[in-house]
This record gives structure tokens, C-alpha cells and sequence, in this order.
């Protein structure tokens, strides 16, 4: 596969990335904007959320309502998200519509209205998606578990507090907008049909009127010390989050920690499905996968199950944890591969998946893998390797979260 990797920096610093795919007629693009949870200012938990939604309200010369049809209108598959690090805004259309859509969203992030009498609506958005979580008890549990092993800020929730949300106030998030919405912070990445020249310096004049300096800065940290928190809860249900540390994207060992990840809970052969559920019936869902973060990474675990079943629950899944490093067979590496490298190849057809992965790889790593980079990485992977890997790197200490009636011993 021949790939290629365009890449440009603005003069005010924004990074503009790029990656053509052969055969599509879409272009897709992603803006991270270092507006993230983990850097809203002390007592704003939340505010994030609240600007995802409120520099929609209204932007340029356009109203709420003008701007939204504008969008529907050039056939925009939108998309946005808050993160720990960044506010995430993407969009995928026809690539002759791209010019167009460009406009439209560097006036949503340069010039976006903001009106107090919108700012209400995007407020109590924000506060109901925080009180849903008490109907998606999944939801809540792998929150709060990110929260309590993350160090703070790096955990703080995507969604925000109740308490932190009722006190914002339009000017304080105003600020925040002004503050952190400026091009030097701003990775931009595009994939798909595009004429990246034209887009550089579309983008250089769209942006080169904001010359600001940078507000993203580094977040002090600091440690956590809880390793078990429960919230009670009289339900027939018992939701338990587990979450280890492990190696983080740039790390030695990383491709052995996702196999490995995989193995634990590639598919329905997988262990913690086959040893917790199957072969126990212990729980009604189970499941782990790799979560990262630039400054620190963890493999998060679920299981839903009752309350009669919730100790031993957690004691087998911590026990395929530890047991994991005294042998793997060459059938369940073959199966974890092939299930991440097929994952890898639906995410390269799909232009969208594609412009994110580019952005979130610059971030991460300061450079972005090639797919053929990827897969060679995944190819080398071994038995023996992550053996290795996990005797260097066990999994020994766990924060766990629970939801459910009465406690359970984590010792």
C-alpha cells in the first residue's frame, strides 16, 4: 500500500495534516481544539461540553438557525466530541462541498456568536446528559473509574458536574472560548479527495487573522489515592469497573500490551468472555480494552452482573488478569492479531476514522503511522514478546468502581 502524508504549519502554528485515499469521491476532517476537560479551569467541570454545543448556536453572519441549515445543506455527516485533552469537531461530505464547509467552521471556532440567551440551552444540555447517567449505570461506572485512576485533571468527567455546571456563567465560559480557541493550539487533519494546496492556503486565510498565542500549557498533576469507590445502589444490578495501568502509544511494548488487551477480550473466544461468562455464568457482560491518554494509559474492564455473583465477578477477572502472563498459546495470538488488524483495515477505508486517527496520532506522538507501519508492528508481536512484556509490565494494582447494593472486597 502506498501511503502519503501531507503536512503543512500555518505562520500563526496551527498544523494542517493530510492523507489522500485513492478511490473515494469524500473528504472527511477532524479539529482538535486544546479546549478538553482536563484543561477547563478549576470549579468549570464541564464546560467543554457546554462550548461543544454552544459555538453551534450561531456563527459569522449566520443565526443558529441559518448556520445549521447551512451545514445540512452541503450534505455535512458532523460529528464532535470532549475529550481529556481537546474538543473534537469533524465532519464528512462530498469533497466538491469541502471549500464551502471550511468557511462555515472556521467561523464556528474564530467567530461564534456566543449570546447569553443562547448559552442557557447549551447549559442545561450538559446538566440532563449528566443527570442521564443515573439511567446508564455503564456509562456513570466507566466515568467515574477514569476519573478516580487518572490523575487529576486527566480523569475529570468528559460530561461535567452538576454543581460545577449550575454555577457557570456566560462570561466565565466566554472567556474560556477566547482563551483556548486559537489556531497555534489547533490540529487540523483532512483525508480523503483534496487539493491539499488549495486548502493551505484556504485555511491561511481563514486563520491568519488569529495570531494569538497558544492556551493549552501543560496541566499540573496530581496523584490519586483511591482504589475503591463504591455508590450505592438498591438495584438488582451490580455494574464493577476495573481499570491497571499499562504502557502508553509511544511506548516500548505498546503493540504487546493491544495484544494482549485482545487476548484478554479480542471476541466471544477471548478469555474473560470464555472463563467469566461461559464457563461460570458469572455476569451478563464483560469486556476490557486499551484506554490512553498522552501523559498515562490503562486497560479499563466492565462487567455487569448480580449481587450474589459480584465478588467472585471480580476476583476471576482479576485472577485472568495475573494469569495471563503464565501463558499464552500461538492460537490466541493468531486471534488477537487478525481481530486488531482487521479493525485496522475497516478504519482505513473509512476517511472519517481515518482524519481522526492522524490528528490524534500527531498529538500523541508528535508524527503519524502508516497503516504498513501499523500492521509490521502488529506482525512482530509474539508469544514470546508479550510474556515478556507482561512479566516486565504486570498487572498488579487495579482501581476499581462499583454501582450496586453492598461493597466488595478488592483485596
Amino acid at each position: 500500500m502506498t501511503e502519503k502524508l501531507d503536512k503543512h504549519i500555518l505562520k500563526n502554528g496551527m498544523v494542517i495534516l493530510g492523507e489522500p485515499m485513492e478511490g473515494v469521491e469524500s473528504a472527511a476532517f477532524d479539529f482538535m481544539i486544546p479546549a478538553g476537560a482536563s484543561r477547563m479551569p478549576e470549579h468549570c467541570c464541564g464546560a467543554a461540553n457546554v462550548i461543544e454545543d454552544w459555538i453551534f448556536r450561531g456563527a459569522g453572519d449566520k443565526t443558529n438557525r441559518q448556520l445549521n441549515d447551512a451545514i445540512d445543506g452541503l450534505g455535512v455527516i458532523r460529528g464532535s466530541s470532549v475529550g481529556s485533552s481537546h474538543i473534537s469537531i469533524s465532519g464528512a461530505m462530498e469533497s466538491s462541498n469541502l471549500s464551502m464547509v471550511l468557511d462555515l467552521y472556521a467561523d464556528i471556532i474564530n467567530k461564534p456568536w456566543l449570546k447569553d440567551e443562547e448559552f442557557e440551552f447549551s447549559r442545561q444540555s450538559a446538566i440532563d446528559e449528566v443527570l442521564s447517567l443515573e439511567d446508564d449505570p455503564r456509562h456513570k461506572v466507566m466515568l467515574k473509574l477514569r476519573e478516580h485512576f487518572y490523575p487529576e485533571p486527566l480523569g475529570r468527567s468528559t460530561l461535567g458536574e452538576i454543581d460545577d455546571l449550575k454555577q457557570l456563567s456566560t462570561e466565565k465560559t466566554n472567556q474560556i472560548v477566547i482563551e483556548k480557541f486559537n489556531p497555534s493550539g489547533i490540529i487540523f487533519s483532512i483525508a480523503g479527495k483534496y487539493d491539499f494546496d488549495s486548502i493551505c492556503r484556504q485555511m491561511e486565510n481563514l486563520f491568519s487573522q488569529n495570531n494569538q498565542k497558544s492556551g493549552a500549557g501543560k496541566v499540573k498533576l496530581k496523584k490519586k489515592s483511591d482504589k475503591y469507590i463504591h455508590i450505592s445502589n438498591d438495584g438488582s444490578q451490580v455494574h464493577i469497573g476495573l481499570m491497571t495501568k499499562t504502557v502508553k502509544p509511544m511506548d516500548e511494548g505498546y503493540y504487546n500490551a493491544r495484544v494482549a488487551v485482545s487476548v484478554l477480550s479480542g471476541g466471544m473466544s477471548a478469555r474473560l468472555f470464555t472463563e467469566v461468562r461461559e464457563k461460570r455464568g458469572l455476569c451478563y457482560a464483560v469486556g476490557a480494552r486499551y484506554h490512553s491518554l498522552k501523559e498515562a494509559a490503562g486497560i479499563l474492564c466492565y462487567a455487569g452482573t448480580t449481587p450474589d455473583k459480584a465478588q467472585q465477578t471480580h476476583d476471576v477477572i482479576i485472577g485472568e488478569f495475573r494469569n495471563l502472563c503464565n501463558g499464552i498459546s500461538e492460537d490466541e495470538i493468531d486471534r488477537a492479531k487478525a481481530g486488531i488488524k482487521s479493525a485496522l483495515i475497516l478504519q482505513s477505508e473509512s476517511s472519517s476514522s481515518r482524519a481522526g486517527s492522524i490528528s490524534s496520532d500527531y498529538y500523541m506522538l508528535g508524527r503519524v503511522r502508516s497503516l504498513d507501519e501499523i500492521k509490521d508492528a502488529i506482525e512482530k508481536v509474539s508469544v514470546n514478546s508479550v510474556i515478556n512484556f507482561l512479566h516486565d509490565n504486570p498487572f498488579e494494582e487495579f482501581t476499581v468502581f462499583t454501582i450496586g447494593p453492598n461493597e466488595i472486597n478488592i483485596e
